[in-house]
């Protein structure tokens, strides 16, 4: 007889939340946890280690190492479908993303905090950041960052190269925002920099989630705990859906070498899927009661809330000619990765001092693209499932500049901010000419539009689908990540985002993971308080 599977916690993903919580509960040699992984462990391959190849890793969506997907057409950008995919492998998204670490601000956490309570203050959120990273870089403000915690960060380069230099200071003369040293010190969250903060060990390889959190002194490579943490790591395997017992979570099914299998907790069932737990959700029968229907799902909770509110930044470029002697890179540090970059507010004015806007150099031989991404869209989507095969793609509908204001929005960053800059560049530096859009296609209102929607391009900063929030407020999960309408069911990622992030989201996700890592080893503590005080009490009625 095979012998049943039974946890005191199962953790769907290993992504930056997931990971996190997984490492963070089973730090106390007692409490198990069964954490599984559809995609394999890669740590090791050049493109995952090679920090050179990030660029190239979002771009080409690799199926090795990928997801691969499709979302629904996309109607205010000419029917463009883009993909919909996610890391496919140990450490999620963090392993293929493009190694940018962006704290949210404090305006953004204030809307948390106002709507969730103080777990989610700018306060809290900084000591965990603290707590979390060890920072390698410069700062004015060392209060606010950490130096001892397992993700190593790195603000490169030492040296900016002279292309970094020339762009920052032609934003900061066309924008008049000085420039910064820490756009993730909450004082200085807007101006232009030369040096990003990278989430790379200190000769610059990637750190993911998986080699901070997954690493050889906390499991071996065949997936167990070492040093008797009660740990296990499944990888390759796909989980089909939530097991309940009346409205309590109790398991999950889940596929592993093609057979079907099925594992129990104790305590709860942590959902960290990312794109993927909306779905999750709805193959185990918590979502529009219509939906689950009309997919053959028996309806375990409605919620009409699961799937809507998927947000994500849009993203375009601006491509200048750059002088031949100016290298993107320092010869001695190839993977800096970016040449330099902005935070700013609205280009209109209102708002004056809340990031809107997110810049980033990208050098070539004799180019400089400007990595262009507006951080505030109104605009909502959402993810719907087919039918009860959970091997069925969804149909995800990123409702990207569904709402007019986005592209408004878009359209005053390149006739205002790309159009200055270009004039301060080109002072600087003749070689460096705004080359796309050109300045006739910017002052040309109809053609700009055009432009914006030919080259809108996709990021990996989905958001909100499965929000945080009161249920009577569109959430779908508590402030500690508690499924509504369920019990001992958990969901931890980026998803449950309440407000969309001013920056890429897996900052974000590592503070969610670890917050709620955290609440459940509050709750914990409770529960065996009352059980010792039950004995005492029990031990003198005898």
């Amino acid at each position: 007889m095979t012998k049943k599977l039974i946890f005191d916690y199962i953790v769907v993903g290993t992504g930056p939340a997931g990971s996190v919580i997984a490492k963070t509960l089973t730090d106390d040699k007692k409490t198990s946890v069964l954490v599984l992984e559809s995609g394999d462990n890669n740590d090791k391959d050049e493109p995952i280690r090679n920090s050179e190849f990030a660029m190239e890793l979002e771009e080409q969506f690799f199926a090795k190492y990928f997801w691969q997907g499709e979302g629904i057409p996309q109607e205010n950008v000419d029917d463009r479908s883009f993909e919909w995919t996610t890391g496919r492998l140990l450490g999620g998204g963090s392993s293929i993303n493009g190694e940018q670490y962006v704290r949210p601000t404090s305006a953004v956490l204030k809307q948390w905090e106002a709507l969730l309570g103080p777990i989610w203050s700018p306060e809290r959120a900084t000591s965990r950041f603290k707590t979390l990273e060890k920072y390698n870089g410069k700062t004015n403000n060392a209060r606010v960052r950490g130096f001892r915690g397992p993700i190593d960060i790195r603000q490169t380069p030492d040296r900016p190269t002279s292309m970094a230099v020339k762009l920052t200071t032609a934003i900061e003369k066309a924008t008049g925002f000085p420039k910064i040293l820490d756009y993730n010190d909450p004082k200085t969250p807007l101006g232009p920099f030369t040096r990003w903060q990278l989430y790379q060990n200190p000769n610059g390889r990637r750190e993911s989630a998986s080699t901070a959190f997954l690493s050889a002194n906390i499991m071996t490579p065949a997936g167990r705990g070492v040093n008797g943490r009660k740990l296990k790591v499944f990888t390759k395997c796909t989980v089909l859906r939530v097991l309940f017992s009346d409205m309590r979570a109790v398991g999950v099914e889940f596929l592993i070498e093609g057979k079907q299998t099925r594992a129990y907790v104790r305590k709860k069932v942590i959902i960290s899927a990312g794109i993927n737990s909306a779905q999750l959700l709805m193959l185990s029968g918590i979502g529009p009661s219509k939906m689950l229907k009309d997919a053959g799902i028996p309806v375990k909770f409605h919620n009409p809330n699961v799937g809507k509110s998927l947000r994500n930044h849009t993203l375009n470029f601006a491509v200048f000619s750059a002088n031949p002697d100016d290298r993107a890179h320092p010869t001695d540090d190839p993977n800096a990765l970016y040449a330099g970059g902005a935070f700013l507010p609205n280009p209109t004015g209102t708002n004056p001092m809340r990031r809107a806007v997110q810049l980033f150099g990208v050098g070539s031989d004799h180019t400089l693209m400007l990595g262009i991404i507006y951080l505030r869209p109104a605009s909502r989507g959402s993810i719907k499932i087919q039918n009860n095969d959970p091997l069925k793609i969804v149909l995800a509908d990123e409702g990207f500049l569904k709402n007019s204001e986005d592209m408004e929005q878009v359209k005053n960053i390149f006739k205002i901010y790309v159009k200055n800059i270009a004039a301060q560049l080109a002072s600087i530096d003749p070689t460096y000419r705004l080359i796309s859009p050109s300045p006739d296609v910017i002052d040309n209102d109809a053609r700009l539009e055009q432009f914006i929607k030919d080259n809108f391009e996709h990021n990996h900063h989905q958001q909100s689908s499965l929000r945080m929030a009161p249920l009577s407020k569109g959430g779908v999960v508590d402030r500690r990540g508690n499924v509504h309408g369920v019990k001992r069911l958990v969901v931890a990622d980026a998803s449950i985002i309440p407000f969309t992030v001013d920056g890429n989201t897996s900052a974000a996700a590592y503070l969610i993971g670890y917050t709620i890592a955290r609440q459940l080893l509050l709750v914990d503590k409770k529960l065996q308080k009352r059980k010792e005080k039950t004995r005492l009490y029990e031990s003198d009625e005898e």
